[in-house]
């Protein structure tokens, strides 16, 4: 017993330390909250907010409030930050050892009775224990990234359907008074048509604007509500909570775009789909140095033994059993794990190029969007007003007639519904390129994350 008492209690001891970690308070998501704050200006939490959620819901949604309602509210979201709690229990169970074993057999032979007990620990899992805690740690940080890109992914996707949202209300209110001015022309041109002031070629092309129009605002209601209930879901409304107010109207387009110097280098610091492939590469190359260092020896286990027989003193010792290297030297294992290493680093590679040309093609988008709002606004509407405007002093002077002004108002359908998509795919765009700067682009889920990460593992006993 003298002999195996120091060893017993050394691993008795890292046994005890073994068990020391345990759960924080906020499962990680305090950096997550970080994250999404530097990014898209607003934290993220996991507890209920119901009071905070009506607060909002009292006035006009603004691109802010609604990020900040689906951030409160969206169940999916919720459910993907739940993959922050198993991650940390995957970081906590490999800061600890596997529970003793314990044995006991009792044989008796005529009238001689033999007891054998023996105590078992695995101390093979205790010396990979600092790799095994570090590949955990990173896969962790890794979790922690893949939650926040799920945030800032949330809150892209909010902006998006926010302003598509409003151009859909805003075409369907626009063509509703055109149906009502296509309507008038219609009946007048039947009026002057009955009388013969009109031929009936211009009554019937009047009758076929009407026909036209009208399929076209039905077409703007059913996209109206298709654009609020995306928005609707997004937000994790239902109820009478789904009546929320939208403003009138889009925002104005700024009065110049913004200049974005080093947007590739931005995109490769704050992008966090590169930083999660990093995070995977450096955890495959810690799960390869795992795999070469229990290559040879998966299994190594030392236990107290404690042996008694009738009329005989009892017998103390240890035991240590580890598994012998003949059938299989670990090779298939070292090559699945280098395999798994140069996929993460090549993938580690492709997010980087598909950043830098997200970042380019999204910056030329924002600028040729900007470019042609502004057109829109300062050029091609108020030339259309100004038109309308002198064909109507033209039509007081009787200088033209009826059929010229409606085919003038025909005109105009176009041109201001152009100015509302175009004002719409300004914000649209702007967002598209805040998203790629600040890095949603391709972030897994986080449970492809954990799926993912597990892969990499070495295979245990």
């Amino acid at each position: 017993m003298r002999a195996t008492s120091g060893p017993l209690a050394a691993a008795a001891s890292l046994l005890l330390l073994a068990g020391c970690a345990s759960f924080s308070q906020d499962e990680g998501l305090d950096r997550v909250s970080e994250m999404t704050r530097e990014r898209i200006g607003q934290p993220v939490s996991t507890a209920p907010a119901q009071t905070r959620v009506v607060e909002i819901l009292i006035q006009p949604l603004t691109p802010d409030t609604a990020v900040e309602l689906a951030l409160l509210n969206n169940r999916s979201l919720q459910a993907s930050l739940s993959e922050l709690r198993i991650a940390k229990a995957d970081l906590v169970q490999a800061g600890r050892m596997r529970n003793p074993g314990f044995s006991f057999g009792r044989v008796r032979t005529g009238t001689d009775l033999e007891i054998d007990r023996s105590i078992i620990f695995e101390l093979g899992s205790l010396i990979t224990m600092p790799l095994r805690q570090g590949i955990e740690q990173r896969r962790f940080e890794r979790t922690q990234l893949a939650a926040a890109g799920n945030v800032v992914g949330l809150a892209a996707d909010v902006r998006r359907a926010y302003f598509n949202a409003i151009a859909a209300r805003q075409s369907a209110q626009y063509l509703s008074q055109v149906v009502d001015a296509a309507e008038a022309g219609a009946e007048l041109g039947k009026r002057l048509a009955s009388v013969g002031n009109w031929s009936k070629l211009d009554a019937a092309r009047e009758r076929a604007f009407y026909a036209e129009a009208t399929a076209q605002f039905a077409r703007a209601r059913q996209s109206e509500v298709a654009a609020r209930e995306q928005l609707t879901r997004l937000l994790g409304l239902w109820g009478d909570a789904a009546n929320f107010k939208l403003p009138e109207r889009l925002p104005d387009i700024p009065k110049a775009p913004n200049e974005i110097r080093n947007a590739e280098a931005q995109a490769m610091e704050r992008r966090l789909d590169v930083q999660v492939a990093k995070r995977e590469t450096e955890a495959t190359a810690r799960a390869l140095g795992l795999t070469n260092a229990v290559r040879f020896v998966n299994v190594l286990d030392i236990g107290y033994v404690n042996k008694s027989e009738a009329d005989k003193p009892r017998g103390n010792g240890y035991e240590v059993g580890f598994e012998l290297p003949i059938f299989d030297w670990g090779t298939a294992r070292k090559a699945r794990a280098e395999a798994i290493y140069m996929q993460s680093l090549h993938a580690a590679a492709d997010a980087a190029i598909r950043a830098r040309s997200q970042v380019r093609e999204s910056y030329s988008a924002y600028r040729a969007t900007y470019d042609i709002a502004r057109h829109y606004r300062d050029e091609v509407v108020p030339l259309r007003k100004r038109i309308s405007e002198e064909l109507l002093l033209r039509f007081n002077g009787m200088l033209v007639g009826t059929f010229e002004l409606l085919t003038d108002a025909r005109e105009q359908v176009g041109a201001v519904s152009a100015a509302i998509d175009a004002q719409r795919d300004f914000w649209v765009a702007e967002t598209n390129l805040q998203s790629a700067i600040s890095g949603t682009g391709s972030v897994p889920t986080a449970m492809a994350t954990r799926q993912a990460a597990a892969a990499a593992a070495p295979a245990g006993h």
